[in-house]
């Protein structure tokens, strides 16, 4: 069996991404901030505000592998994709992480059905 760690990293980026947008954007008194549009005005910007900031982080879904920098700047550091960083994330990853052990008998329930569908795969007799 084979598969691809970045692969894995890219996939639960995009579920990640999913999860923030199946929750949906509040829209009540606080979170429309008239007080606060109509305090700024046309033409005024919003990213020096309390409330944008109080609301900005919670809002945005914060995305790991995906690089929204200014492309110019998103080119000095090196212009990786997506693919890159999450190759770069895997290994890493396999290189630092010291998984817990499982306790011993989950571990033999797992591995009595690996066997057990080798088996019935023709791979184990």
């Amino acid at each position: 069996m084979t598969m691809s760690y970045s692969q894995l990293l890219i996939d639960a980026e995009i579920v990640r991404m999913i999860r923030r947008i199946m929750q949906g954007i509040a829209v009540d008194a606080s979170t429309l901030a008239l007080d606060v549009i109509e305090a700024v005005g046309p033409g005024g910007t919003y990213l020096n505000q309390k409330h944008t900031m109080r609301h900005m982080r919670r809002e945005s879904s914060q995305a790991r592998l995906i690089d929204r920098r200014m492309y110019d700047h998103w080119l000095r550091e090196g212009g990786k994709d997506m693919a890159e960083r999450a190759a770069e994330e895997a290994r890493r990853i396999l290189e630092t992480h010291k998984p817990i052990p499982l306790p011993e008998e989950a571990a033999k329930e797992i591995r009595a059905i690996i066997e057990e569908a080798e088996y019935e795969e023709g791979l184990r007799k």
